[in-house]
């Protein structure tokens, strides 16, 4: 029998095997081909190509507590955020208050800050640091095409001497999206000056006028497509009846890859269970943690196209996922009243000492989550005619086992997935596209609110769709050789 060492390096080699093998499949033979494509357009850096912005999906970005400099999500070492200590859950949850204060953004005020896309994650198993992949892709599929800030990765291409046409842009992914969308507006400001010094100094123009390419992942690509539509505005401040189509001044391509436009069942599945990452060196995240993040019930699922039943009966759908009231009758995530909740919420409000008191503040947040979520869905759902001179491009799954609907057992409150449809183990193709045939009457075309310019289909997961040649070479050829309008 092996003794307890030899066992522990055993699932040691095993994990690190696992975690090579979804994020490393493309072989060092397919990637020198981009070198053979793309070498020559790596090196052209000249005004008529727009800089790429890269902005990655939900647990993409590193946070960080200013206060303390805890790494709160990105590294699972000595010195995490802890998500079962008090400290750790206050740090990972967004503050609940019954006042509770953010910005003219519904930005919530907290110490805790993004501080860049995270290209791996570290973790310690049995005494061991462990890297796993996250974006770093991504970045090299990128840097391939000459698209290269100080931070991308390794590649045998020439590159030039250029390193400004590309940008990461990180941010706190428990927020609303909205608010993300007025930062990416403020960080789009900045970077165009950026550029236009450089244009200035390397090519005498004096007031450039510069647009951007993004490529952007998952929730990245919801806020990217928010912002297109309304920029930096609210949404309470969106004028009714029109999509302005405000971002689109700053931004010519858009490549959303896997992006959930109707939603996801995973984020149901979180709000009422929490969030494991089937790892089992890493923390399990409780309901009323993921509860504090309103970006979470931003990419529920569409209640038109059925995605959630009552008791297994497809005919029996619940009419409105985004009611308050259903939540709180079901004690459902915030609204919940088992003791784990109730310890979790004591974490989260030490000064609150009643518990009907804490109870009744996770109500009203989760009350006015869901309210902004509904809001949101209006504004994102909303049928529009992209402009001259904006394009979308999409990139999905649609070969993996994908829940599609879900049941809801009435009495007990239980989830549980019913039926699978095809897409990228998280997002369903028919999501990504927005597919409006999903819960009706099907008809042989695609019927959605959005605007493709061009769609490409890969055979792979959520996490992992950015990794292969397929994804390289086509998005590529967007960038740098698909003729623009």
């Amino acid at each position: 029998m092996p003794n307890i060492t030899s066992m522990r390096m055993f699932i040691v080699v095993c994990f690190i095997s696992t975690c090579l093998l979804s994020a490393c499949t493309t072989t060092l033979q397919e990637r020198s081909n981009l070198k053979r494509l793309y070498d020559k357009s790596a090196q052209y850096h000249q005004p008529d190509r727009n800089p790429v912005i890269v902005i990655p999906g939900i647990l993409g970005s590193r946070l960080v507590d200013d206060e303390t400099g805890m790494t709160v999500w990105g590294a699972f070492r000595r010195d995490f955020a802890d998500p079962g200590s008090d400290e750790g859950a206050q740090l990972i949850a967004l503050p609940l208050s019954s006042d509770l204060a953010h910005d003219n953004n519904h930005h919530i005020k907290t110490s805790v800050r993004s501080d860049g896309v995270l290209e791996s994650l570290e973790v310690d198993l049995a005494g061991i640091p462990i890297s796993i992949q996250a974006y770093a892709g991504i970045l090299n599929t990128l840097g391939a095409g000459g698209y290269r800030d100080e931070a991308l990765g390794l590649n045998s291409i020439d590159y030039g001497t250029d390193h400004f046409t590309c940008f990461q842009f990180d941010y706190d992914w428990r927020q609303d999206i909205p608010s993300n969308a007025a930062r990416l507006k403020a960080f789009i400001d900045e970077k165009r000056e950026d550029v236009k010094r450089k244009y200035k100094e390397d090519y005498g123009i004096e007031s450039a006028e510069v647009k951007f390419d993004i490529v952007a992942h998952s929730m990245g690509a919801i806020l990217s497509r928010y912002f297109a539509r309304y920029g930096a505005t609210d949404l309470d401040a969106i004028p009714k009846g029109a999509v302005p189509w405000t971002g689109a001044n700053d931004v010519e391509r858009l490549i959303l890859v896997a992006p959930p436009n109707a939603g996801s069942l995973e984020a149901v599945d979180q709000l009422l269970n929490g969030f494991n990452t089937g790892r089992p060196v890493l923390p399990y995240y409780h309901q009323a943690l993921i509860g504090s993040f309103p970006s979470v019930y931003q990419l529920l699922p569409r209640a038109r196209h059925k995605p959630v039943v009552w008791d297994g009966d497809t005919g029996n759908p619940l009419e409105n996922l985004l009611d308050p009231k259903l939540w709180q009758k079901m004690k459902w995530g915030l609204s919940s009243e088992d003791e784990e909740t109730n310890i979790v919420l004591q974490r989260l409000m030490p000064d609150v000492t009643s518990v009907t008191e804490r109870r009744k503040i996770a109500r009203e947040y989760q009350k006015a989550a869901l309210k902004r979520a509904s809001l949101f869905h209006t504004a994102m759902d909303a049928p529009a005619q992209t402009p001259a001179g904006f394009e979308m491009f999409l990139v999905a799954g649609d070969n993996r086992k994908t829940p599609a609907v879900a049941s809801i057992d009435k009495s007990s409150g239980k989830f549980s997935i019913l039926t699978y449809d095809l897409g990228d183990k998280t997002v369903t193709r028919a999501s990504a596209l927005l597919d409006e045939r999903v819960g009706q009457d099907w008809e042989p075309r695609l019927v959605s609110p959005l605007n493709w310019s061009s769609t490409m289909f890969i055979p792979g997961k959520h996490r992992t769709i950015t990794s292969g040649p397929i994804f390289e070479d086509n998005v590529l050829f967007w960038l740098l050789e698909d003729p623009r309008e």
